[in-house]
């Protein structure tokens, strides 16, 4: 009998779904061993339910081609022979927030790349190397629920990965204000350029929702558990604003930041601080952990999508360009791999890191 956990994939057909099912095909700790997806998926194995629209690189593994798709509202069916799910649902927040819930409460672990609790005061928003502490709250959103093994646990926008980790570095140095535009790929919408050719010479100055996810989300990151009001509290600094662009890549997301600071590095200072940052994943050598977690490129044209999106296998963060700025103390540029570090990838590493903590065991 296998000893590793019971995987659940919840929206397993869709683009992050099928990226959860490809980074989990040899996964050391985790199987996978059902999937589930809307009712009109449910009843067809998964290679039939994804024939004509896998959009990845990789065939579709063979552990997982013969599985048949339960729906995913079959919550206590599916309780029982998973020991935690990841959730990639594609419905309403609402209805996100309901069905994740409903699946918490039937002591099922979940561990979310959907927006719709983010900003649940007691669900903890992972980074694991910026903010593994948070997942003490979850003791919190137990007592909340009344579950004993069960809890909802997100990771947080896949935009803000290409920049939050270098000012996570330089926390030391108080940065105050901070403008980012992003320059985001089309699988950040589940798209492929044969699903969005209107993509093609174009760049739309339009992501719904995008900016404003941008601009608090790192501030919950950097925030404090509160143990009297049993919640997380964002940090009130640095002040964000942002820009967000859909543009024509495939995977990755740039961004171009620009940056003050109360205290004033030097840019041999700031450089070491990218490269010497480190957290817990690499201190347990999580499976899904980049030995190195944030490169610094020092060449003019760097970082570049085409060279560097997949940097330690597409979860390590790659930041260039750093320079003096007219207005601000400094500016650089910032690539992550959206649907490996910013979307299935995070979440994975999250999962490994909540194991090693003990929140996550066999059922």
């Amino acid at each position: 009998m296998s000893k590793k956990l019971r995987v659940g994939i919840l929206g397993a057909t869709g683009m992050v779904g099928q990226r959860y099912i490809t980074l989990l095909a040899d996964h050391p700790w985790f199987e996978v061993v059902l999937v589930a997806a809307s009712s009109r998926s449910a009843g067809k194995t998964y290679e039939q339910a994804v024939a004509g629209r896998w959009k990845m690189d990789e065939a579709v593994p063979t552990a997982v081609r013969e599985l048949t798709i339960l729906d995913v509202n079959q919550v206590s069916q599916i309780a029982k022979q998973v020991d935690f799910v990841f959730s990639a649902v594609s419905m309403s927040k609402d209805e996100i927030k309901k069905i994740e819930e409903t699946y918490a409460k039937a002591e099922v672990p979940v561990v979310s790349n959907n927006s719709a609790h983010r900003w649940t005061p007691d669900v903890p928003m992972i980074v694991p190397e910026i903010n593994p502490d948070h997942t003490r709250i979850i003791k919190y959103q137990r007592e909340r629920l009344g579950t004993t093994r069960g809890f909802i646990a997100v990771k947080p926008n896949c935009s803000i990965q290409s920049y939050a980790p270098a000012l996570s570095a330089w926390r030391k140095f108080e940065p105050t204000q901070v403008v980012a535009t992003t320059y985001q790929a089309i699988s950040g919408a589940g798209k492929t350029f044969k699903d969005a050719p209107e993509i093609l010479n174009n760049v739309v100055p339009f992501i719904s929702g995008e900016e404003e996810k941008s601009e608090k989300e790192p501030l919950k990151i950097w925030g404090q558990v509160d143990d009297q009001k049993r919640e997380i509290i964002p940090a009130t600094s640095p002040i964000i604003t942002s820009q967000c662009l859909r543009v024509a890549v495939l995977y990755g997301h740039t961004a171009a930041a620009f940056v003050n600071f109360k205290q004033k590095p030097t840019k041999e200072e700031l450089i070491e601080a990218l490269e010497n940052y480190r957290g817990v994943p690499q201190e347990l050598k999580l499976p899904s952990a980049p030995a190195q977690f944030i490169q610094y490129l020092t060449e003019d044209d760097r970082p570049q999508v085409r060279f560097d999106v997949n940097f330690e296998n597409g979860m390590g963060i790659s930041i260039g360009r750093l320079r003096t700025d007219k207005i601000f103390d400094w500016k650089f540029v910032g690539l992550s791999h959206n649907t490996a570090r910013g979307a299935a990838g995070g979440a994975i590493l999250c999962a490994e890191l909540l194991k090693a903590q003990g929140y996550i065991t066999a059922n």
